[in-house]
């Protein structure tokens, strides 16, 4: 894509055009620099037109039904009057390099919707569950018309609260069972949540749905609320069969009408943008430290050194950053 084109592409965005979208997610999530250049002159065209938007982080344990849950709220969504982009990371296989990317083949009704866009990306190297680009493809979104936005994260871990800090609200999807699930919960997860739901409360698991709302409940409670002002709700849901689903999303607009009057979700997002901000300068610091002459000397001996006990790695990371300080 030459560098003339990127105004017309950021009109046909603008217009709501989905294949327009798909293309600037593509240049926005590209890693050559030539895409780069033109990807910061498309942001800075779209960036005036974005932030309208509810963010909404979700995540969940392995099987709690992550996708099933996002169609049945997308279309439930998109019948309350709105239009909804599914931004979904998958995970990439260390081995490979490769990712299914399969969620929008898991949200078949949903991606039919004109007023949704499902939007399934690789995690990369990238920790926290969400891919790099992630945020710049919300802005996309936003700038297109999508004025709610799921992110959906690679799957629940410690790790995983990077979607917190580009969300308006963290929802955090949970199975029936308590008990030992409830010491297994990453208390640190647990405590960025704004909203948690216990999903598959239907049939035999309904009962033990409803036990496990009542510890996550009680759990809660003596962690403390992690945003002030705001009573985590634990509910019960199923994504199947559609069962409060509907209340889910008025949790979304209550929070909302709660925290935006107050300035709080413009607060959160000047704190994510900053935040935004320093992550960019810690990833293009490495980028360059390894594309450096001086330390591409020395890298291979020093890592040699390493790998036989020579050196610790602490010793040999200063001895690099001297490499790449000195030059």
């Amino acid at each position: 894509m030459s560098a003339p084109e990127i105004p017309a592409l950021a009109d046909s965005i603008r217009g709501g055009d989905r294949r327009a979208l798909a293309r600037g997610i593509t240049l926005v999530e590209s890693t050559r620099p030539d895409h780069r250049e033109r990807a910061d002159a498309l942001l800075d065209l779209l960036l005036p037109h974005a932030g309208d938007s509810i963010r909404v982080g979700i995540t969940g344990v392995p099987g709690v039904g992550k996708s099933t849950f996002i169609e049945a709220f997308g279309l439930h969504v998109i019948g309350q009057g709105h239009r909804v982009a599914v931004l979904a990371v998958d995970p990439t296989s260390r081995k490979s390099g490769g990712s299914i990317l399969g969620d929008k083949t898991r949200m078949e009704e949903l991606a039919r919707n004109d007023a949704a866009f499902i939007r399934p990306s690789p995690a990369g190297e990238t920790l926290g569950g969400v891919a790099r680009r992630t945020r710049e493809a919300l802005l996309l979104c936003e700038a297109a018309g999508f004025d709610v936005v799921f992110v959906e994260t690679v799957g629940v871990g410690q790790s995983e609260t990077a979607v917190a800090d580009m969300t308006d609200i963290f929802l955090l999807l949970l199975l029936p069972g308590g008990g030992d699930e409830l010491q297994g919960l990453k208390r640190g997860i647990v405590e960025m949540a704004d909203m948690v739901l216990v999903n598959k409360d239907d049939g035999d698991l309904a009962d033990a749905a409803q036990r496990a709302a009542a510890e996550y409940s009680g759990a809660l409670h003596l962690l403390g609320a992690g945003t002030p002002d705001w009573p985590v709700p634990v509910a019960t849901c199923s994504a199947l069969t559609g069962k409060g689903i509907g209340e889910a999303w008025q949790w979304v607009e209550s929070f909302r009408a709660t925290m935006e009057p107050a300035g709080a979700i413009a607060a959160r997002r000047a704190a994510q943008a900053r935040e935004w901000m320093w992550g960019e300068i810690r990833e293009g610091l490495i980028s360059t430290l390894r594309d450096s002459p001086g330390v591409a000397a020395r890298l291979p001996d020093l890592e040699a050194e390493v790998s036989a006990g020579r050196i610790t790695p602490a010793a040999a990371a200063r001895k690099l950053l001297e490499a790449f300080l000195m030059q």
